[in-house]
């Protein structure tokens, strides 16, 4: 999930066509997502995300991300925006020979490119923060909470995304049902609700097991991530589309499932919280996880361009649901330009939307119902069927009708 680093690396664009003859899979531009997510009728209306802002947290962040997203910007025939960029604790000197560095720079440019694709006009600050979270844990975990509670205060932001996350089973106390260690790092989203900021969180590239504690093989079970398998953050899953050149989808999405699988699953800390009383069939007395989904596959990866590291300038394919978020942060950012104001906590107006009448297509909310989100160490993974899963959640989304609908939800 977070540090996501290129499967493919072209140094200039291909066609999808050039992609499937020399990796055998789709790869995907901003242009391709923005038709295939229905985007373009919205942008037309002067939807854009102006006057709302994007936050996004990762560590360590990248020297070049503002260089990086006007090139990419450029490409596409778009509009760049500036990045404001936040350090927060000591955030060392770019190393560009530290392959953690190099991850997380790979993972700070996907994040913000993809908020942009979605949402031209939206402010983005991108939060780097000084502690490793894959590396330091929950002291990692702590310095990026502090940093998001802190722009909430002063106001700074309408929706977050969080692309990084660590597995509930490997927090300090849960072999003994201990939870106090995820408890106690709530608050920033505590506050965000209580200031209408709207969270999320990438699902994770695991499937239904994720990640094992520490590689210890008596954790063959399903297992979930923190913070998408918190009540108060948006999980957002991972979905493979399937475009011709222009973005037309040629067949249904599937669930992500190359690459890495689509996180989803019960959480083992968090009881079902009451918006998913209505798919309490699936989830059962926890909580659920995703509750949407976008693109992640790589097979429809997605074209980022990057110069923070010397020895590789140019087009890479990124894959996972460390794309998903930012990409429906964007929608979200689009949604509260439309309303005039933030939406806050977003998963009554989601699973309310889902469960009109015959998934009724004016709420724009696409139901997902091919593929499997993985099954290995012995775990079997979960299938996208009609209605909420815990493959794709909810499903995924036309922008053009779930934008509207979901700005007179909040």
């Amino acid at each position: 999930m977070a540090g996501e680093q290129p499967k493919n690396v072209a140094h200039d664009l291909l066609t999808t066509a050039q992609c499937q003859a020399r990796w055998q899979i789709s790869c995907y531009t901003p242009n391709q997502y923005r038709q295939a997510y229905d985007l373009n009728p919205l942008y037309q209306a002067g939807v854009t995300g102006k006057g709302r802002t994007i936050v996004i947290v990762d560590s360590f962040g990248s020297p070049t991300i503002q260089h990086d997203l006007d090139v990419y910007s450029n490409r596409f025939g778009m509009k760049s925006t500036h990045v404001d960029v936040v350090k927060w604790g000591h955030v060392p000197p770019f190393d560009p020979a530290n392959p953690g560095q190099l991850s997380w720079a790979g993972e700070s440019t996907l994040d913000v490119e993809m908020a942009h694709a979605v949402a031209p006009d939206a402010h983005i600050v991108l939060v780097e923060s000084g502690a490793n979270q894959n590396g330091d844990g929950t002291t990692g975990l702590r310095e990026m909470m502090d940093a998001e509670k802190s722009l909430v205060d002063r106001g700074v932001g309408d929706v977050i995304s969080q692309s990084f996350g660590a597995t509930e089973n490997t927090f300090p106390g849960f072999r003994n049902g201990d939870y106090s260690s995820i408890e106690s790092l709530r608050y920033a989203f505590k506050d965000a609700a209580r200031h209408n900021v709207t969270v999320l969180a990438a699902s994770g590239d695991g499937g239904a097991t994720n990640t094992t504690a520490d590689g210890n093989a008596d954790y063959p079970y399903r297992v979930n991530a923190w913070p998408s398998s918190d009540p108060l953050a948006v999980s957002v899953g991972g979905t493979q589309l399937h475009l011709n050149a222009k973005g037309d989808r040629i067949g249904p999405d599937s669930v992500f499932n190359d690459e890495g699988a689509s996180g989803g699953g019960s959480s083992h800390v968090f009881a079902r919280p009451s918006y998913q009383n209505g798919v309490e069939q699936v989830v059962g007395d926890r909580r659920g996880t995703p509750d949407v989904s976008m693109s992640a596959a790589m097979n429809g990866g997605a074209w980022v361009y990057s110069s923070f590291n010397p020895k590789r300038v140019g087009w890479d394919v990124y894959v996972g649901t460390s794309g998903a978020s930012p990409l429906f942060a964007g929608i979200v950012a689009l949604a509260d330009q439309v309303a005039g104001h933030r939406l806050g906590d977003i998963h009554q107006a989601l699973y309310t939307l889902s469960a009109q009448p015959a998934r009724n297509p004016s709420t724009g909310m696409v139901d997902v119902k091919d593929g499997t989100n993985n099954s290995y160490a012995g775990v079997t993974g979960y299938t996208a069927v009609k209605g909420y899963d815990m493959a794709t959640g909810l499903g995924t989304i036309d922008a053009a009708r779930f934008v509207p609908t979901l700005a007179k939800q909040g």
